[in-house]
């Protein structure tokens, strides 16, 4: 029968923490997160009230301000002391700048609008690389696209730089971006080899063992290479759990690097360069499953349609349900300490924490039978060293958690693609419930184009809200659109894409209000606005500017990639907004591959840097005839 009970899962790993577990599941019975009558705040007139029922609160959040949010020119009139950022004043926009940095900028980005050179970008290089040397093709990237757009190659070599965007009012987020250089067919058979479990390899021609796998989380050899269709993405391939060792070790000497550079720094970390990518596929899945079973019940009860956190389950109907399904158990009493002063129902946050606690990693893998009742195993069988695989990913994480905790810096989790997604973000959400509960140590990254962006934004807020811990997170509009479709499309399951640059806006800026709202009703989030959209960062500061929101209380931040939009960087961050930039850091040789498929997978956005490109020439025409040619920045 079902019987299961939720524990972080970084203490499943045999990380000692000292977070104090969410159970619901147990015969020893901690405190639950049911909404009980006799808890609920009764002071009306306080704007928190509605806020403490999770089926109300989503409602709030989200029709107090959808019809200003949809429209990204819209916010209401701004208060009469609102903050306001000029992006068209280019002596403060390239302040930070001299001269030959700009023209750098110009004819980089002049060179990136042609279609001929971006395609053909690889093969240039390799042949500059054989008539020049290696050593004169590297001096030459340097003054160009590597100089643009990477910092150094250590982190000794990147400091000057970071010190500089410091002094000019830009942070960093620190991205080592180091990117392994193999050919597609190597690419597909790690992946291959790293995604597939050893029992799935011996069923390979065999009869067909139990197997409840679908096939959006199951390798694909066709899709192996994760690099292709990636904007601004590097990407891992998993060799051994050696040189998951060796990325640690990167992430700590980059949030090291971090820590020296500034007191309030980022440093961003990639979860499949810490482990076997089978177990974010196997985990990822299963919560999935879980999820889904609940949408199957709500719908069971007469609740399709609403929002994620607006669906609830009546216990005795589900316990009535269960019970024809062929499962045993007293399921009303797992979920409330006494019946009577529970609401008598539980929603998705309640249902999302029936994770077990198992000995086993492998035995967390189970999936409900709708049909029988029961909980069933993702997979027949996992070897030891597959157990090991998955604590060792979970401990790496734990590592980098307390590292950056002890040297101030921010712990940034990017987003990958959504058959691993799902782990990743619960993975993150189990750091946060341990690190943040003071102040906002780990952000965990959200892609907005996902169809699902806004109801994982609002479901976690509500739990950070429910357990006391500091939400944090990143907004990003997403790296892997056009992988991720053609993959669904060919694999055959539903695309998770937005289906067009507008409805992705709508929904950014949806995710945005919903984190803003809560940022202004108790202070106890944080969020940054990774975009180089001026109309959404426009938006933000509006929105800032109405809720009462100032820049110096460091809850919301902004964030762009270095070499690019600094018309957007330079003055929020001068103007006194928390604003950070992206910095990949690395060997020349080490960061060309990733370097170079990004100048491919931006190409829309440098074709279409067309103000950008204006406001350099403007400046330098300015400083042509102000004689300020050769201005050199002072800091």
């Amino acid at each position: 029968m079902f019987s299961v009970r939720a524990v972080p899962a970084l203490t499943r790993a045999g990380v000692d923490t000292p977070f104090s577990r969410l159970s619901v599941f147990s015969s020893r019975r901690p405190r639950s997160t049911v909404t009980s009558t006799s808890t609920s705040t009764s002071a009306s007139a306080s704007p928190q009230t509605d806020r403490d029922d999770a089926g109300s609160s989503g409602a709030r959040h989200d029709s107090a301000r959808w019809e200003e949010s949809s429209d990204p020119g819209r916010g209401g009139t701004a208060a009469a002391n609102e903050s306001s950022v000029d992006f068209d004043q280019t002596q403060e926009a390239y302040k930070s700048k001299d001269s030959l940095e700009l023209l750098r900028s110009l004819v980089v980005f002049k060179l990136c609008s042609y279609d001929f050179l971006v395609d053909k970008n690889k093969e240039i290089m390799d042949l500059g690389k054989k008539v020049i040397g290696q050593k004169a093709f590297d001096q030459l990237m340097k003054m160009t696209f590597y100089g643009q757009f990477v910092a150094g190659e250590d982190h000794r070599t990147i400091r000057p730089l970071l010190q500089k965007n410091q002094a000019f009012g830009v942070g960093s987020v620190l991205d080592y971006s180091v990117e392994e250089d193999i050919s597609q067919e190597e690419a597909e058979q790690k992946e291959m080899d790293s995604c597939v479990s050893a029992a799935e390899k011996e069923s390979v021609g065999k009869s067909p063992c139990v197997d409840h796998r679908e096939k959006k989380y199951k390798a694909h050899k066709r899709f192996g290479d994760r690099r292709g269709g990636v904007t601004g993405a590097r990407t891992y391939f998993y060799a051994d759990e050696a040189k998951c060792d060796q990325h640690m070790e990167t992430f700590l000497k980059c949030i090291k690097a971090s820590g020296g550079s500034s007191m309030d720094g980022f440093s961003a970390i990639k979860m499949t360069a810490l482990g076997r990518p089978q177990f974010l596929l196997q985990f990822s899945e299963v919560l999935v499953k879980w999820r889904r079973f609940f949408t199957f019940l709500a719908e069971h009860q007469g609740k399709h349609g609403m929002e994620a956190l607006e669906q609830k389950l009546e216990l005795e109907q589900l316990q009535e349900f269960l019970t024809r399904l062929g499962a045993k158990g007293d399921f009303y009493g797992w979920f409330t300490e006494r019946k009577q002063e529970s609401s008598g129902t539980i929603d998705m946050l309640d249902w999302n924490s029936l994770i077990d606690e198992r000995t086993k990693i492998s035995d967390l893998l189970v999936v409900p039978n709708v049909e029988e009742g029961v909980l069933e195993p993702l997979l027949e069988k996992f070897t030891i060293e597959e157990e090991k695989q998955m604590k060792r990913m979970l401990q790496r994480m734990d590592v980098l958690a307390k590292h950056a905790e002890e040297n101030g810096v921010r712990l940034m989790v990017d987003a990958e693609q959504t058959y691993f997604q799902p782990a990743i973000s619960r993975l993150t959400l189990e750091m946060q419930r341990i690190y943040n509960r003071k102040k906002a140590i780990i952000f965990n990254t959200y892609q907005c184009y996902l169809k699902e962006a806004y109801d994982n934004v609002s479901m976690d807020v509500e739990l950070s809200r429910r357990e006391g811990w500091c939400f944090a997170a990143k907004l990003v509009r997403g790296a892997y659109m056009y992988q991720e479709r053609e993959r669904a499309q060919e694999i055959g399951y539903e695309d998770p894409i937005n289906p067009d640059y507008e409805s992705t806006n709508r929904m950014y800026h949806r995710c945005l209000d919903y984190v803003l709202d809560e940022i202004a009703l108790n202070r106890n989030a944080n969020v940054m606005v990774a975009s180089h959209n001026e109309d959404t960062v426009k938006y933000t500061l509006r929105r800032m500017n109405k809720l009462g929101l100032v820049p110096t209380e460091n809850k919301v931040y902004f964030g762009q990639l270095l070499g690019m939009c600094d018309q957007i960087s330079f003055p929020l961050g001068q103007a006194g907004y928390p604003v950070y930039k992206y910095v990949p850091y690395g060997p020349v040789s080490e960061v060309m591959p990733y370097l170079s498929r990004r100048v491919q997978e931006n190409r829309g956005f440098m074709k279409g840097a067309q103000k950008e490109r204006e406001l350099l020439w403007r400046e330098l025409k300015r400083r042509l005839a102000s004689g300020e040619l050769f201005y050199r920045p002072v800091y």
